[in-house]
């Protein structure tokens, strides 16, 4: 397989579900604003949306959007336990987090990525959506799980994980939501998302 990814963006939510199932696979990093890629390919070619993730399978076929990247590798070792069965209300449960993180929260933190200058009543106002969205993760927390879909680390947590953690690089605080930093905090020492973060360029490898 190939992870066609940009560093820190939300394709690394794949990146990290593929170091979790340990298969083999290829990284091409992707300039988003040229739609090429570093191994020199045309990207609108391979997502004509031209926006990562896009996972080329063992057999050719190009997937895009997150929540059908993560499921498919997920089913790709049931074993691992990363996603409830196909047909399961549980599963149904992680799309219903899945859509939830890739329609509310990844879009609330837009304005921060539109490349313009924001003004105090504009960063005010999206920062509040964000907070907004967050709130739901911070209740869905709030039981004393360890876990979006309860104790088990799920390819929800991966996305969740990285959209979440682009609040540090914005300048949005999370400190209203104190599950939410510990979730983030557990996810992000994770060994699977180090390993995504030190191949991404996003850390340095530890000495």
């Amino acid at each position: 397989m190939k992870l066609y990814y940009k560093p820190g963006a939300c394709s690394m939510a794949s990146h990290i579900i593929l170091n979790e199932l340990g298969l083999s696979f290829d990284l091409d990093k992707t300039d988003t604003d040229a739609n090429t890629t570093e191994a020199g390919a045309d990207f609108l070619r391979i997502s004509p949306n031209g926006y990562v993730p896009a996972l080329e399978t063992d057999d050719g076929d190009i997937i895009t959007e997150n929540p059908a990247v993560l499921q498919y590798l997920a089913d790709q070792s049931p074993d691992a336990g990363l996603a409830p069965p196909n047909g399961t209300l549980a599963r149904t449960r992680l799309q219903e987090m899945l859509n939830f993180i890739s329609s509310e929260l990844h879009k609330s933190f837009g304005p921060f990525f539109s490349g313009g200058e924001m003004d105090d009543a504009r960063r005010k106002k999206a920062d509040a959506g964000v907070q907004r969205r967050v709130a739901h993760i911070e209740r869905s927390l709030a039981d004393g799980r360890d876990f979006l879909m309860g104790d088990t680390f799920s390819v929800a947590d991966a996305y969740a994980f990285v959209v979440l953690n682009w609040a540090g690089f914005v300048g949005v605080s999370l400190d209203a939501h104190p599950n939410t930093q510990s979730y983030v905090a557990r996810i992000a020492a994770r060994t699977t998302s180090i390993k995504a973060m030190i191949a991404e360029g996003l850390m340095e490898q530890a000495t």
